[in-house]
């Protein structure tokens, strides 16, 4: 008796075994055509009735379907074989997740070779390394779940472990994220063209070099040098106009001391606009680990809207709510995979685009990333609040706080030097979100001290 069969034979008269397997095992995994009538046969009783099939219930369910005249009779008669012969059952359970991860990875590169060859239109050969990843990835879940009272005491552990976060320098911000940002999530920027989606993530970047993190910032937008551009403005605390007329000397000197300052290394790759997924980027880390000794500790992509998906291949039959929300969860994964924060940004609608309390469905083209996203916020800018260089912050989505938590709010802007800050507290006055005023009072003193460890006060800097 092979495999396959001994596998169908304890479906049916070992229900420990069953338990155990059947939410891995797939009908695409038999390839003789009875077998696979018989397991679904076997699985679709299970499914229904929660127990074990006998095989009367099975030759009476297979005399009512329409499968074709041969392969009814050697189903019929590869009921009739089975037996309740027991092997060893762990034995028989790891054989089975072999047979599966195996199974997986033939039909993983079978329908590799279909995409390569054409023949399915829909998914892009760029998703190729994701399906034998996947494959290769099949394995039975151990874990049974959390038991309540069993597991008291690892859960108390849970809720006083201080988790790892990368905080902001603007209040606020750390404010309604308790501290800063999380690893494993995917945080978003909301807002219009030109209202400050790269700023704000460049200004972050710097801060997060400044604290002696690694950085790596993927752009598909801007060039390489202009990002850095940006970078330099922000943390050599000059505007953007005067940078080409700093002397050589002057700007080596300020880079020095500021590499002097830190422990942190920034790196900056540009792909260009939609051509690079998170299959691109993942080798790209694995690149920069072997040749440069670097893994960075939070990725910015800018943005993700221009992003390619690595599982769809754009124009073959997908809209856009499906193609931007995979690259959310591809992105999402990613963060997951490496165990760190990704930060990304998108564009608003055209209605978005002029409205000054914009919400999550003014989010372009997909309303799969917000659905994806860990954190979302809105940047707005009025011609009122560019009067005053101050942008207001509106919470789309929080799952690290309650997103009513002074859900509005505003930050300055220099413009000039890429840079935002926190603003005088009577800024924040008269700005009300759901039935809730901020009351300035009430704001907590964050300790500067002990989120900036590294001082990063690049300002005075002198040459």
């Amino acid at each position: 008796m092979n495999l396959e069969k001994t596998i169908l034979q304890n479906l049916v008269f070992n229900e420990d075994y069953m338990r155990k397997v059947i939410p891995f095992v797939k009908e695409e995994y038999f390839s003789d055509q009875c077998e696979k009538v018989t397991f679904n046969l076997i699985n679709d009783f299970i499914q229904k009735y929660n127990e074990l099939p006998t095989i009367d219930s099975l030759k009476i369910t297979l005399n009512d379907s329409n499968v074709v005249e041969g392969v009814y009779k050697d189903t019929t008669d590869l009921l009739s074989g089975l037996k309740d012969e027991r092997v060893n059952e762990q034995w028989l359970v790891d054989e089975t997740e072999k047979f599966c991860r195996d199974k997986a990875v033939y039909n993983a590169i079978f329908k590799s070779i279909n995409i390569l060859d054409g023949k399915d239109k829909q998914h892009s050969s760029d998703g190729i390394p994701n399906l034998l990843q996947e494959a290769l990835g099949v394995s039975f879940d151990k874990a049974v779940g959390h038991d309540y009272f069993g597991d008291a005491d690892a859960r108390f552990d849970f809720y006083h472990r201080k988790e790892e976060r990368i905080p902001f320098d603007l209040e606020l911000f750390n404010k309604i994220t308790k501290g800063g940002i999380p690893d494993k999530t995917l945080n978003i920027a909301l807002a219009g063209t030109g209202v400050g989606k790269s700023m704000f993530m460049c200004h972050l970047a710097a801060h997060c070099l400044g604290t002696g993190k690694n950085v790596l910032y993927i752009t598909m937008e801007m060039a390489e040098e202009r990002i850095a551009e940006r970078i330099d403005a922000n943390l050599l605390d000059i505007s953007m106009d005067e940078i080409p007329t700093l002397p050589k000397t002057s700007f080596e000197n300020r880079i020095k001391k500021i590499n002097e300052k830190t422990h942190g290394k920034l790196i900056i790759k540009e792909y260009p606009t939609a051509s690079a997924h998170a299959g691109h980027f993942k080798s790209l880390l694995n690149e920069l680990t072997l040749k440069k000794s670097f893994t960075p500790d939070i990725i910015f992509i800018d943005y993700l809207n221009i992003c390619a998906s690595s599982r769809f291949k754009p124009g073959a039959g997908v809209n856009s709510y499906t193609y931007v929300k995979a690259i959310a969860e591809e992105l999402r994964g990613l963060a997951v995979e490496y165990s760190l924060p990704v930060f990304s940004a998108t564009q608003t609608t055209r209605s978005g685009y002029s409205n000054t309390d914009v919400e999550l469905t003014d989010t372009s083209e997909s309303f799969g990333l917000p659905a994806t996203a860990d954190f979302m916020f809105a940047l707005i800018a009025t011609e009122e609040l560019e009067q005053l260089n101050q942008l207001m912050v509106k919470q789309l989505k929080n799952r690290y706080n309650d997103p009513s938590f002074y859900k509005r709010f505003v930050i300055g802007v220099d413009r000039s030097k890429m840079r935002l800050y926190d603003v005088e507290n009577d800024a924040q006055r008269d700005i009300t979100d759901s039935g809730i005023n901020i009351d300035t009072n009430d704001i907590d003193k964050f300790s500067l001290d002990s989120v900036f460890q590294n001082n990063r006060d690049f300002s005075a800097i002198k040459i």
